[in-house]
């Protein structure tokens, strides 16, 4: 029996991985089956990827991607995209994925994944496309959740927590006015978010039942540690006041500046704040 030598080399390797994601025996496996026809190859992985997206089902998804965008500085749209593994979060053909996702999400003007979902692709709905592309990719990907907010003026800002991979955090922050003061402040603003991720903008935000909660909680500490009666009201309204700073944007103190919050920040620059999205990959 003679050796059989494959008519691939180890460019077209590295070459099919980087377009499909997919892992090195199924590449190679595919370039074998496709005699080392390079198309015929990533149709190979492709029928095999779709044969095992039912398996895939049940597969965990925490990795991939956050990507945004501002259409005419007044709307911001942001979507996440997730895969299983960091080698795919990276890969070109993914990041090109996500970059769809985020381009049928502003075409769209859908607000939530149901109708994200449902949005065309090529004439087909966006669901079957991106089962289709993960199948070439050889994982399991989901669309896990899209935001679109409008404003005076909304700012993106996008995050790597590492150098390597795509971004994984991403904010938008709308503002109630339009112009350069007010853009700056959207920017700082979504750059502080980002790192110090508040839960609400504003106080009125928080749900009645958290408060309560939050406030009980502080009753029952200064109780067990025995502070006196008269001083209760003081000591609980100053943790509650604490626990606002810590998931209100603009009770936090602004991370540029922690002499001052962010309100003081925002009202500084003539603007108020309408609303904000943060997302981060896996949480």
């Amino acid at each position: 029996m003679g050796l059989y030598m494959a008519n691939y080399t180890a460019a077209d390797i590295k070459a099919l991985r980087e377009r499909t994601g997919a892992g090195m025996m199924d590449v190679k496996k595919a370039l074998d089956e496709a005699d080392g026809n390079f198309d015929k190859a990533i149709e190979v992985i492709r029928i095999k990827g779709l044969k095992g997206a039912t398996k895939r089902e049940g597969r965990s998804t925490a990795e991939g991607l956050v990507t945004a965008k501002v259409v005419d500085g007044t709307v911001g749209v942001m979507v996440e995209v997730n895969c299983e593994t960091d080698f795919v979060a990276k890969s070109d053909k993914f990041v090109a994925l996500a970059d769809k996702v985020l381009e049928t999400a502003v075409a769209s003007g859908a607000a939530d994944v149901e109708a994200l979902q449902a949005a065309d692709v090529d004439g087909k709905p966006l669901a079957e496309y991106v089962i289709e592309e993960g199948a070439t990719l050889g994982e399991k990907v989901v669309v896990r959740r899209v935001s679109r907010i409008e404003g005076g003026q909304v700012d993106a800002y996008l995050h790597k927590t590492s150098k390597d991979l795509p971004a994984q955090v991403g904010v938008l922050m709308a503002v109630d006015k339009a112009g350069e003061e007010a853009a700056a402040a959207a920017h700082d603003i979504a750059v502080h978010a980002a790192a110090m991720a508040p839960t609400y903008l504003s106080r009125d935000e928080v749900p009645a039942e958290t408060v309560e909660n939050e406030r009980r909680v502080a009753e029952e500490t200064a109780k067990a540690e025995g502070k006196p009666e008269a001083a209760m009201i003081k000591i609980v309204e100053g943790r509650l006041t604490g626990f606002y700073k810590e998931i209100v944007l603009t009770d936090q103190a602004f991370a540029k500046d922690t002499k001052k919050t962010v309100g003081k920040v925002l009202e500084e620059a003539g603007v108020a704040a309408t609303a904000f999205t943060r997302f981060r990959v896996g949480s």
